[in-house]
């Protein structure tokens, strides 16, 4: 078991310390993770809290210190043991057996207030038997970085994991990517599941399918529990992950992300994205953007992210075909297209302030929309904020009064008589509630790296962090 530390009197009224974690994934055995200890740090500054969270574990924000922040997720305090899970991937096509948690681990399993399971894991924060050499640590621009990104894509609709905290831990670290030395820091991740495709991989390639019967049935019990009851609860776990991962690269392909290293151990068993990288937003329409600088062929180019996901389903049933039929596995995967292509239309059309349009128009004004955004290259977000911006209920009267600023005008003519034939069907009604449509789809902040680069600076010459706060704040607000 995980042990805990009697708590010191400075801890007692501590409320991360006094949650009731759930051992879940621990009670399944060590044949799934490692027991690590976390490092000890010369300092912790707390540099970002997600208040917004507290509510989903039953903790009142006003409640919660700085303080107890630091204690628990900065100095680890009260509990002095954790999980580094072990799994294996398809690394940029290639099979890697040398992976598993290297630089985090399980900090704990809660159940929140909507009943579900939720993990806790960590980042940066110490050596694990999985770190290979390297120093077990996260960089702070990379800290801040995700925070940004979970951030920005929650405010998107996307499934994401997202950052508790961020504490600086003032150690001085050497990376090839960053001007070194750099500074530090340790991040808290709130997940539904930290179990990926790779933990099964890394089964099937020690030939432990007792070990993958186990983990699936847990996996169904915690995440799937609706499916137990259907004819065949492991090929309907696959069928709805089939479903749910492509409605998840439909809801990057909609925000205009690129998540830049779609290995099989960056895909979570509940379609949920997390551990961000190198990810970019991209700044115009281009199916080509690579996010990552070591991406030299472009594998996880943005145009590419559906196909990947689809490829890394299909890489899964091996692990799993010994419990699920393989043809009932490829009916599945057959289907992940209609899937991808039915909410990626449908989150399109909510970005331009629609919905429930006939199957056929709504497909001509994508393709339309997609054809005129790669040709013009105007900005991907810039457009969509300037349709939020722009948009007048006055629209339906005249196409020539929809979006007379862009340019070059001439190229956007096809694209407007199409969508003010569109207009001129709704309903006043349905014309009203498009302003709050397009307002809730289309931020009028946008994480673009320039966006990003700035606030690092502030942090890094200057040590100020409003700008990171007040990015923050954007990126949320309608």
């Amino acid at each position: 078991m995980i042990s805990v530390e009697a708590n010191p009197t400075r801890d007692i009224d501590n409320p991360f310390l006094s949650l009731e974690y759930e051992p879940a994934l621990e009670n399944l055995g060590g044949d799934y993770y490692d027991i690590v200890e976390a490092a000890r740090f010369p300092q912790q500054i707390l540099r970002f809290r997600n208040d917004e969270l507290l509510p989903q574990m039953g903790l009142d924000p006003q409640a919660v210190s700085d303080r107890h922040f630091i204690e628990a997720f900065g100095k680890f305090a009260g509990r002095r043991s954790f999980l580094a899970l072990r799994y294996h991937g398809y690394q940029f096509g290639d099979y890697n057996p040398y992976l598993g948690d290297g630089r985090g681990f399980l900090y704990g399993q809660i159940r929140a207030t909507d009943g579900q399971l939720y993990d806790l894991g960590t980042k940066g924060s110490g050596t694990t038997p999985y770190s290979r050499g390297a120093d077990g640590r996260l960089t702070l621009k990379g800290g801040v970085r995700e925070v940004l990104a979970a951030e920005a894509l929650h405010r998107l609709g996307v499934r994401t994991s997202r950052c508790l905290s961020l504490v600086e831990t003032g150690e001085q670290l050497w990376r090839g990517d960053e001007p070194s030395p750099t500074r530090s820091s340790v991040m808290v991740r709130w997940s539904r599941s930290h179990i990926r495709f790779g933990t099964y991989e890394r089964l099937h390639y020690l030939r432990r399918f007792d070990l993958i019967k186990k983990l699936l049935d847990a996996v169904i019990e915690w995440y799937y529990p609706h499916v137990k009851d259907t004819e065949d609860p492991y090929a309907a776990f696959y069928e709805e992950l089939v479903r749910k991962t492509a409605e998840l690269a439909a809801q990057w392909m909609a925000a205009g992300f690129c998540h830049a290293v779609l290995n099989t151990d960056n895909m979570s068993i509940v379609a949920e994205s997390f551990d961000y990288g190198p990810y970019a937003f991209i700044p115009t329409y281009d199916l080509n953007y690579t996010a990552a600088y070591f991406d030299y062929f472009r594998r996880y180019a943005y145009g590419n992210q559906p196909g990947i996901c689809r490829m890394n389903l299909g890489l899964l049933q091996e692990p799993l075909q010994l419990l699920i039929d393989r043809t009932d596995m490829e009916a599945s995967l057959s289907r992940y297209d209609e899937y991808y292509w039915q909410q990626y239309r449908d989150l399109m059309l909510a970005k331009m302030g629609l919905v429930h349009r006939p199957a056929s128009e709504a497909n001509e004004l994508l393709k339309l929309t997609l054809k005129t955004l790669e040709e013009t290259q105007i900005g991907y977000h810039d457009f969509f904020i300037r349709v939020r911006s722009q948009f007048s209920p006055a629209w339906r009267d005249s196409e020539t009064q929809i979006l007379t600023d862009i340019e070059p005008f001439a190229a956007w003519e096809p694209w407007r008589l199409l969508y003010h034939r569109i207009l001129q069907s709704l309903s006043n009604s349905e014309l009203e509630e498009m302003g709050d449509r397009l307002a809730a789809n289309n931020p009028k902040t946008v994480l673009l790296r320039p966006e990003i680069e700035a606030v690092w600076q502030a942090i890094d010459l200057d040590d100020d962090w409003e700008p990171f706060a007040d990015l923050v704040r954007r990126i949320r607000a309608f």
